[in-house]
């Protein structure tokens, strides 16, 4: 058997195996990150073009991640010429305490206006406005794929390791650290470990006390426009019973318009998942009523998947050497250099804590 003695294993090469990994080299250790599959695949959640940059939260524990996760995505700086973060801002509407949401912005720093339904459609012709919007200029997009290939990068030249296609069969803590198997001839041992393992974070620690962690397949769709007229990214909070769940989207260049219900996917097993599309002509309804700017006709289905806890919190928590980082519940990617500075934090000092509400029981 062959084994390796190294600072600290991330297992899971997502978004936020990487961000931990970016916050673990900068604080001087040599991460060695494990992933599954390979570089690009498409078979967990931080695949594709664009996610929300969406800050329209009223809790402080989320608003103090979002600020946290913004001075990382700062630091990443720019890749191909463009920032990581394309700002053309944030429309929040609907069924929503607007004022609730602009007062935690406001308490932040984070500048936000609220515009009247006629002042909001004149400005975004495509999008059609029943009340008062929560308009924010510091939100938007990330640049996912580039947003995971400049994390590899930076935790390259920083003396970390990537190893795709490399799954860990198993995670055992002992009194002298905590080993990981990748093959029967192949053992890692490490001070700490930490688990982002997405979907499959149940099954490699299976005794950890975690909550329920339900897996289901979203299915959002890109819609094209039908004018050159700007989009900014959204929510749409709707009322109950009249769309499956609240609605979520943003302009991603080269594929259209995203559009997606938030968390209403079927429950799979992420080994055997259908990527089958579901929901999509009460999508294309949607985009019929609220979108007039969007051709509602033929929408281009994406998959992809969320791993939930029953409230929608993350789970960022130690247990011994094991430090897991798990339940992004679909609205995770845009905290990502956030929740890797925790995570790296946890990973370094036992007596660090997460925020109350993202630690277990």
């Amino acid at each position: 058997m062959r084994i390796e003695h190294v600072d600290v294993v991330v297992v899971g090469g997502g978004v936020m195996g990487l961000a931990t990994a970016w916050a673990l080299v900068r604080r001087g250790l040599r991460p060695v990150v494990l992933e599954r599959f390979a570089r690009g695949h498409r078979e967990g959640a931080s695949h594709g073009a664009t996610r929300n940059f969406n800050n329209a939260y009223d809790e402080e524990h989320y608003l103090d991640l979002l600020v946290r996760a913004r001075q990382g995505w700062d630091a990443l700086g720019s890749v191909g010429g463009e920032s990581l973060l394309r700002l053309h801002g944030l429309v929040t509407h609907g069924d929503i305490d607007i004022a609730a949401v602009r007062s935690g912005l406001e308490g932040r720093g984070i500048p936000s206006a609220v515009l009247s339904p006629a002042e909001a459609g004149a400005r975004w012709p495509g999008m059609r406005f029943g009340g008062d919007v929560l308009w924010s200029s510091d939100a938007g997009v990330v640049r996912a794929a580039e947003a995971l290939r400049e994390l590899e990068r930076r935790v390259v030249i920083g003396g970390g390791e990537v190893r795709w296609s490399t799954p860990v069969e198993r995670i055992e803590e002992d009194s002298d650290g905590v080993g990981v198997s990748v093959a029967e001839d192949i053992h890692l041992r490490a001070e700490t470990v930490v688990v982002t393992a997405g979907a499959w974070t149940r099954t490699l620690l299976p005794h950890f006390g975690l909550p329920r962690l339900t897996v289901t397949e979203e299915t959002p769709a890109h819609f094209r426009p039908l004018t050159d007229a700007p989009w900014p990214s959204f929510n749409h909070y709707v009322q109950p019973g009249t769309y499956p769940a609240t609605v979520y989207g943003m302009p991603t260049p080269g594929e259209g318009v995203k559009v997606g219900f938030h968390r209403v996917g079927d429950e799979v097993d992420p080994d055997a998942r259908p990527h089958l599309p579901t929901h999509q002509r009460a999508l294309s309804d949607y985009v019929r009523e609220w979108m007039p700017g969007l051709d509602p006709a033929a929408p281009e289905p994406i998959s992809c998947t969320y791993t939930s806890t029953g409230d929608g919190a993350f789970v960022l928590d130690r247990l011994g050497r094991i430090v897991v980082g798990a339940g992004f519940s679909g609205h995770g990617f845009k905290f990502a250099p956030g929740v890797g500075g925790v995570l790296a934090d946890l990973a370094i000092d036992p007596a660090a804590r997460a925020a109350a509400p993202f630690r277990l029981p």
